[in-house]
């Protein structure tokens, strides 16, 4: 695999080592065929190769140099394109390309939905074969590339990272020229950083959008437009379904308590710092949370990135999981690239038994394991500034390599909330629903909820609001108690859990009060 946080000269040179290394199927799952084209185009002009591409609806062609691209400033790539006759069907094409006598690579686009024709899957096989003994190859792209076993033995993947900062800096400047004329630009060299540091995370096409919107929507582009496109980033991550985006300026979150955690992330702070790597020391890689629902874990994780001002990356576990094998895989990759794409950031993985715990059953066939496996990799050897907050509930489900010393820079243990910090949480939500503290008994309160977590005492304000309303009475002291003695609490009816749970945390993982 070509390193996620590779640049797109380092893409180059993998794909040549591949090609010249006799591999006669190259797999490339993208849709961004732009820059597909831009790296044959480098790749084989380097290796003096010719380079074909092929579609069913356009047959195949000689792919044209990059220094030829464009017939005009609206013109997409390969408009010039001459195509050969009679190959737009995917068993003559192979046939084609098997008969050529020169050396090439042969880009063949959304070809794996005719593999299931089984004479073109021979074909492919036969092609394969010819091709694996003068250095050309087959390139197939694809959103989704799933091959037939017969074919997947003689395929590699080649993984395109997600643009670099060159290449975003020549898609800004790309959309800027297409306006010309139209806007008038005023970006000076920090703002145009600021806009790189923006759109990363974004592919070529969607850079160039964003740009050319926020651009022509008001006639300027300037450094108003950072928050602008930073928005728009938020729609297009949120969309890719994998990650959930959290920017610093929309992050209110707020914790009651948790100080001994809040001394120890103000000193991991200092890892990311140019005091530290000075000293050759790399930055934290994250923490792991464990205890009771509904004390603070995934405020936790909102709170330490409002705190480091870094954006908030929730890795949504249960959409990794796709029908296709592969599939799943290649979808976590996708989620940690674009999280080190968005470096420095704080990536949260909630739960993170529930999808990479260990079962008892083999129904998901080792899926869980295997995701589990390319978590600790990845944790292990990531080098972007990327900090993993991971939270748990049951300690029973997480395998015993998380809780391994090093995985993790610390473990910490969160348990009910005590009497003070009971009263912060009170203070806290009744401002959030704008009501003023001061006109409650908040040490009558705390001393009725004694054994409530976080978001039961939460829910009970929340509960005695709407009762207020529905009663038409005033919300007082008297109101949230009564609503709080109607509650029963995890701590009650789960009690032999959290009793197990603290006996276990107290011997082995550190509080976070």
């Amino acid at each position: 695999m070509a390193p996620n946080s590779g640049t797109f000269a380092q893409s180059i040179q993998h794909l040549q080592t591949l090609l010249m290394s006799f591999h006669p199927v190259i797999v490339i799952e993208t849709v961004e065929e732009e820059r597909v084209q831009a790296l044959l185009d480098k790749a084989t002009s380097e290796l003096q190769l010719m380079a074909f591409d092929w579609s069913v609806a356009r047959g195949m062609g000689r792919l044209q140099g990059s220094n030829n691209h464009w017939q005009n400033e609206y013109s997409p790539p390969g408009s010039s394109r001459q195509t050969i006759e009679e190959t737009a069907e995917p068993l003559a094409v192979l046939r084609h390309i098997q008969n050529l006598s020169t050396r090439g690579v042969y880009w063949l686009k959304d070809f794996t939905a005719h593999l299931d024709d089984a004479v073109v899957t021979r074909q492919l096989r036969e092609v394969a074969h010819a091709l694996s003994y003068n250095q050309s190859a087959l390139i197939l792209t694809g959103d989704q590339v799933s091959l037939p076993k017969e074919v997947a033995h003689e395929a590699v993947y080649f993984d395109l990272p997600l643009p670099g900062p060159i290449e975003l800096k020549k898609a800004i400047d790309s959309a800027i020229q297409s306006c010309r004329g139209r806007v008038q630009v005023n970006l000076t060299p920090q703002d145009t950083q600021q806009l790189i540091k923006a759109v990363q995370g974004m592919t070529l096409k969607q850079t160039k959008k964003v740009i050319a919107h926020a651009a022509i929507s008001d006639g300027k582009l300037n450094s108003d437009d950072i928050d602008r496109v930073l928005a728009r980033k938020v729609q297009v991550i949120r969309e890719t379904g994998l990650l959930d985006y959290f920017p610093p300026e929309q992050n209110t979150a707020q914790l009651g308590g948790f100080a001994n955690l809040s001394q120890w992330l103000n000193r991991a702070r200092t890892g990311f710092s140019a005091e530290a790597k000075a000293f050759g020391l790399t930055p934290p890689k994250g923490i792991l949370i464990v205890g009771i629902q509904g004390c603070g874990k995934s405020l936790a994780a909102k709170t330490i990135a409002r705190q480091w001002q870094m954006p908030l990356l929730k890795l949504d576990t249960g959409k990794l999981y796709d029908k296709y094998i592969g599939s799943s895989e290649k979808n976590f990759r996708q989620a940690v690239d674009l999280a080190e794409k968005l470096a420095p950031a704080i990536l949260w993985v909630d739960e993170i038994e529930k999808s990479m715990g260990q079962s008892s059953s083999d129904t998901d066939g080792g899926l869980s394991r295997r995701l589990f496996g390319s978590f600790l990799t990845w944790l292990q050897e990531k080098s972007e500034e990327v900090f993993v907050v991971a939270t748990a509930n049951d300690l029973s489900a997480i395998p015993p390599e998380l809780l391994r010393k090093g995985r993790f820079d610390e473990i910490f243990f969160v348990d009910l909330p005590d009497a003070q910090e009971r009263s912060t949480i009170f203070q806290i939500h009744m401002a959030l629903h704008k009501q003023n503290p001061k006109h409650f008994d908040i040490p009558r309160l705390v001393m009725a909820s004694d054994g409530f977590s976080g978001a039961e005492i939460e829910q009970a304000i929340i509960t005695a609001l709407y009762h207020a309303l529905y009663e038409r009475c005033p919300v007082d002291t008297a109101l949230m108690e009564n609503t709080i003695k109607a509650t029963v609490p995890l701590s009650v009816s789960r009690r032999e859990d959290l009793q197990r749970l603290r006996a276990i945390a107290q011997s082995r993982f550190v509080s976070v009060k």
